[in-house]
């Protein structure tokens, strides 16, 4: 609001006028308008003037620092994003001013800081020109009160740093760099021209006055992309100072403070970090949002080539079992795969996964290779019925739910709430649903968003109890007998002029 009123104020406003806008007290209005933006930020961090948006969760940014006082503002702003699906939209300075304000109501200091380098600004690069990739690691505490060494790679684009990143359990190897290439690749939806690395060993097997010797698997992955691999020279960090100031980003503001449960979760949480606050926030030199400048950017990118491109595949015909035959190991697919004995996939090996396509180049799944003979591989979704796909499962449910806007909105939350178990969810509604009064399905629906409750099985449950309910309401009324017509039709009453009601009498009732 101080910064509303002082634009406000700049734009020639008088104090009834924005009083109009903004809805403060004129003596409010008043004080605004005197306070310098230094004596603005003193004033509210007095734990009395706390912004009041932020009340709510007081005692949650005070256990968070008290555990982790080294936390930054920002850093308390993306875990109150990560907690609070609910919480108002503010601005970062006003995180900042209630965090400073708890620091100083419950004495948490901040941890000083070691002095950090200092590099020179390069002029900015064309869209579409350069990324920049580097590693990290760091150490974890786990639920079990133990460390996990966790290692990530990163990759960023240079003009709008938009950037990517990866987690592992191992140090990252030759091949396993080329896997997270391509998820950047994806993530980016495009390949930069030129791409900057360390000197690192792997991705280096040697290096003599600028003649590069690549490792063999490094060597063969940048074969089949397009971009230049340009190597910085030894002790100089500043020509790839954009993905180290990430590399430190994901530690200070990602990693910082955070419990590892698994890996898949880590990388699920980072992408997830990624879209609300890596790449959604303003970048502090850019003064720009990564997300917004990328959608600029990735229309200078080059197309990604598909790894089925680079390689002669060899074709396999699908046994009538769903099941492919690959050096004496039968891999699944999945169910309907096979239609005729003309059924073909092709194959693909790469790394330690195989992966199999259809004729057109398709992915239909991946299966990790097994090295013994006469096994069978399979993986657990392929004994689904895959001919109903999760558009029509959702279309069928909201028909039992008369389609109304209540029923999407809460299908909507059910599946941002279950993505993993949607389908189990829907076909559990399919199955086990019964007739409902509309009264009782809207009552259901409404006592679950409201109670955040969003499961299929505790939907039809509330569903029952609630017909139930009704159905003995219903029994407990006395019998309503119909009364005789006792008015005798003649030749002559149908000329009569029965009065009827105006039915929009009926809708301001109602309305």
């Amino acid at each position: 609001m101080w910064y509303q009123v002082q634009r406000l104020t700049k734009e020639g406003l008088n104090r009834s006028q924005i009083r109009v806008e903004t809805g403060l007290d004129r003596k409010t209005i008043g004080k605004y308008q005197k306070q310098t933006e230094d004596e603005f930020h003193n004033w509210i961090r007095e734990p009395g003037n706390l912004p009041l948006k932020l009340s709510t969760y007081r005692s949650f940014v005070k256990d968070l620092l008290t555990q982790k006082p080294y936390l930054s503002a920002a850093q308390v702003e993306d875990r109150l994003k990560d907690h609070y699906e609910d919480l108002p939209k503010i601005h970062s300075k006003t995180v900042y001013n209630f965090v400073s304000g708890i620091r100083k109501q419950y004495d948490i200091p901040k941890p000083a800081k070691s002095s950090e380098r200092v590099f020179e600004k390069l002029p900015e690069v064309d869209f579409g020109k350069e990324a920049q990739v580097d590693f990290g690691e760091t150490w974890l505490q786990t639920k079990q009160g133990s460390r996990k060494k966790v290692y990530f790679f990163t990759m960023v684009l240079s003009r709008s740093r938009y950037k990517y990143v990866v987690f592992n359990e191992r140090p990252f190897t030759s091949q396993t760099s080329s896997q997270a290439h391509h998820f950047a690749f994806a993530y980016f939806d495009g390949v930069p021209k030129e791409i900057i690395y360390d000197q690192d060993s792997v991705f280096i097997h040697d290096e003599n006055l600028g003649d590069y010797l690549l490792t063999k698997d490094f060597s063969n992955f940048c074969k089949t992309q397009d971009f230049k691999v340009v190597f910085c020279r030894k002790a100089d960090p500043q020509s790839k100072g954009k993905v180290e100031s990430v590399v430190k980003y994901v530690k200070q503001n990602f990693l910082r403070g955070r419990t590892f449960i698994n890996i898949d979760l880590l990388n699920e949480q980072a992408l997830a970090w990624l879209k609300r606050t890596g790449n959604a926030k303003v970048h502090s030199v850019t003064k720009l949002v990564p997300a917004e400048q990328w959608k600029e950017e990735k229309n200078h990118l080059l197309p990604v080539k598909s790894k089925t491109e680079n390689k002669k595949l060899k074709s396999y015909k699908v046994r009538k079992d769903n099941t492919v035959c690959f050096k004496s190991n039968f891999y699944s697919l999945p169910l309907g795969t096979y239609k005729d004995k003309d059924s073909n996939v092709i194959l693909e090996i790469l790394d330690e996964d195989l992966k199999i396509y259809t004729s057109q180049k398709e992915l239909i799944c991946t299966h990790k290779l097994c090295n013994e003979k006469g096994q069978t591989i399979r993986n657990t979704d392929h004994g689904r019925e895959k001919s109903k796909t999760l558009e029509a499962y959702q279309k069928q449910v909201l028909n039992i739910f008369d389609d109304t806007e209540i029923a999407t909105e809460y299908f909507k939350k059910l599946h941002k709430n279950k993505s993993r178990y949607y389908r189990d969810n829907l076909q559990y509604i399919i199955k086990n649903h019964k007739t409902y009064s509309d009264e009782n399905k809207k009552e259901s629906i409404l006592f679950c968003i409201e109670n955040k409750i969003f499961n299929a099985k505790n939907l039809i449950d509330i569903l029952d109890k609630k017909q139930a309910e009704s159905k003995k309401e219903k029994e407990g009324l006395p019998e309503i007998k119909k009364l005789k017509n006792r008015v005798k039709y003649t030749e002559e009453s149908k000329y009569n002029n029965v009065e009827t009601s105006n039915i929009k009498q009926y809708e301001n009732i109602l309305s």
